[in-house]
Parts: C-alpha cells; sequence; structure tokens
C-alpha cells in the first residue's frame, strides 16, 4: 500500500504540471531501489560465506532500521508538500456499506463479490489498461534473478558470493535504464520509448530461448541463460517506467488508487503463477519449461502493448526521413509543374502565341 501511495499519487501531486520533473523523479526513486537491490544482495551474499548466523541477523537490523527510516522520509514529504496534506475524500462505495449491513450470507458473499468486479471492470475499461496489464504479464517470469533462478544456479555449483557478483553486473545495468528512459521518453514519448524497451527485451529472451534450448552442453546453455536475463533488465526497467509515466499521465485522482490496486494485485497473481511453474517443474532439468513458460508471458506482452501503441497513434513506424524528403520534392515538383502548365494555358499567353 505504501509504494502504491508514493509511487502512484504522491509523485503526481508533487510534479503536478511538470510532466519531465516526474519522469526524473521516477528515474531517481527507481534508481534508489535498484542500487538497494544491489548492495543488499552483495553484501549479505558476502556475510553469508563467513556466517549464516551474522548474515540472519544483520538482515533483521537492515529491516527494523529502514522501516525507522522509511516512516521519517514519509512524515517529511507530506509535512513539506502541502498538496499532499489537502482532504480528498471519495464518496463511500454502496456495495462496501451494504456488504457491512447485510445479515444473510448469501447476500453479503453476493455483495463482497460485486465490490471485487467493479473495480476490477473499471480497471479493464480504462484507456491505460493494456500497457498496465503488459506490464503486469511480465511478474509471471522466472528470468531473473530471484529465488526460482538462484535455486537453479546453486544446484549447478554456483556459490552465494559468484550469484552475489552475477546480480551485481545485472543491477548495474539495470541501473543505466534509469538515465536511457528519461531521455528516451523526452526525445520520442513514453508510448514509443515503451515499445523500444520492451523489444529490446523480448530479442534477449529470444536469445536464451535459443542457447538453452538448442546447446547440448549444460554450462553453454546456463552462461547463455545468465548472460541473457542480465541484458534484458534493461528493457524491462525501461519499460517499467515508460509504463508508470502513462499511468500517472492518464489516470485520473479520483481513480487512482483503486487502478494501481488492482495492478497490484495482477502482478502478485502473475508471480505467484511463476512460482506454481517451478513447483510443478521442480527438478532442475526441468527449469526449461518454466523459462519457456516466461518467454511467452514477454511475447504476450509485446504484443499486446504493440496492438495499444498502433491503435492509439494509428501506425508502428515512421516512414524513413529520405522517403519522406523525397516525397516531399516529388510533390513540390509536380506542384510546379501543374502551374507551369496553367499559365502556359492561360489566355494572355495564347494571345501571344497568336500574334507570333
Amino acid at each position: 500500500m505504501n509504494t502504491i501511495a508514493v509511487e502512484r499519487d504522491w509523485v503526481v501531486v508533487v510534479t503536478e504540471g511538470m510532466p519531465t520533473d516526474r519522469q526524473v523523479l521516477n528515474s531517481q526513486m527507481r534508481r534508489i531501489d535498484l542500487f538497494c537491490k544491489l548492495v543488499g544482495p552483495l553484501v549479505i551474499s558476502l556475510i553469508d560465506g563467513i556466517s549464516t548466523r551474522i548474515a540472519i541477523f544483520v538482515v533483521l537490523g537492515a529491516n527494523i532500521l529502514s522501516v525507522v527510516a522509511e516512516y521519517y522520509a514519509i512524515a517529511k514529504v507530506y509535512a513539506m508538500v502541502e498538496a499532499l496534506q489537502v482532504s480528498r475524500i471519495v464518496p463511500s462505495d454502496s456495495t462496501a456499506c451494504e456488504v457491512r449491513s447485510s445479515n444473510s450470507t448469501p447476500a453479503r458473499a453476493l455483495l463482497w463479490l460485486r465490490s471485487i468486479v467493479k473495480p476490477l471492470s473499471s480497471y479493464l475499461q480504462h484507456p491505460a489498461a493494456p500497457p498496465s496489464i503488459a506490464l503486469s504479464s511480465l511478474y509471471l517470469t522466472v528470468l531473473s534473478f530471484g529465488a526460482q533462478m538462484i535455486t537453479y544456479l546453486l544446484s549447478f555449483g554456483y556459490t552465494s558470493t559468484q550469484i552475489g557478483l552475477i546480480r551485481t553486473v545485472s543491477v548495474a545495468l539495470e541501473m543505466s535504464a534509469t538515465w536511457l528512459a528519461p531521455l528516451a521518453m523526452t526525445k520520442i514519448g513514453p508510448l514509443r520509448a515503451g515499445l523500444w524497451f520492451l523489444n529490446s527485451q523480448l530479442l534477449c529472451v529470444a536469445t536464451i530461448i535459443g542457447t538453452f534450448w538448442t546447446f547440448d552442453s549444460v554450462a553453454m546453455a546456463v552462461f547463455g541463460l545468465v548472460a541473457g536475463v542480465i541484458l534484458s533488465r534493461v528493457g524491462l526497467w525501461g519499460f517499467d517506467l515508460c509504463v508508470q509515466s502513462i499511468i500517472q499521465e492518464e489516470v485520473d485522482a479520483e481513480s487512482r488508487g483503486s487502478f494501481s490496486s488492482v495492478e497490484a494485485s495482477l502482478q502478485n497473481l502473475f508471480e505467484l503463477l511463476s512460482f506454481a511453474a517451478t513447483a510443478i517443474f521442480p527438478r532442475p532439468e526441468q527449469f526449461r519449461y518454466p523459462v519457456l513458460m516466461s518467454s511467452l508471458a514477454v511475447l504476450a506482452s509485446a504484443c499486446l502493448y504493440t496492438d495499444h501503441v498502433r491503435r492509439r497513434r494509428g501506425h508502428l513506424l515512421h516512414p524513413s526521413q529520405c522517403i519522406a524528403g523525397e516525397r516531399r520534392k516529388r510533390t513540390q515538383n509536380l506542384s510546379t509543374e501543374s502551374v507551369e502548365e496553367g499559365l502556359l494555358s492561360s489566355p494572355s499567353i495564347e494571345l501571344e502565341r497568336r500574334e507570333v
């Protein structure tokens, strides 16, 4: 809830009327998040190499300190920005009131179901739903340095220190997306920039499938998997920032909380399905099937977002500048020829011809 409130609502309020500053603030927040993901696993893996007990207590202490620091920062920002203190009371939902007042169990169940279907229906009918669903479907993946892939790497003899170093390289490249995404959105807009970032991720995932399913050597297949995942993260986080910018611009204040809550629920659902996939295929030699499932999820996301861009803009690709320039030149020549023919066929010119 705290993440939804800060990233989806507070950022929009703080940067009201300043879309460029909003993109920069989004990228800075994501950069801080990725930097923590870079330092945290690296430090913990190094400490775990010395003592697992010490690593556990370090994680506990870091979580306690982070809660204190987070609440202090939230309170300070809330006090500094007056717009956040303005009361925005949304009329209470009649369905929720009926659920609380109803005594019949079937009626309460029906009303409870309506309270779930109503925000979901509003979410699906919103113009920003396709980019949001495309982003959410990317959570159906094992192609990240999360628990599933780390377990797979450990089964092939990777140590926690080696995995920590690999994640360091991955997050370092991911952080580059926090600079590339605002630059791309400034040049071509968040809609087109998201298409470029998502296609770059799809290309990396296709490379993973090519190496993971074709190489007979397990070592080469695992190396291709690790390299492809590292490179795909740039496109993933660039696309994430573009979609976040689109949602912040298109979702109004009254629908922002409901829309973001449904989106977070979808993301959690897809992430749960990714864990279910590794539960169905638990053996290391079966990991290729969750990898294939993750690749199909990226492909579905790319198709959905591409269709959204085509519907929104009417086309996907611009004609090249050379072709456009040649067309303009041809049009100008035709216009000049038409003017000359009109002058030659005028009565004064015909009279001059007869006198001659």
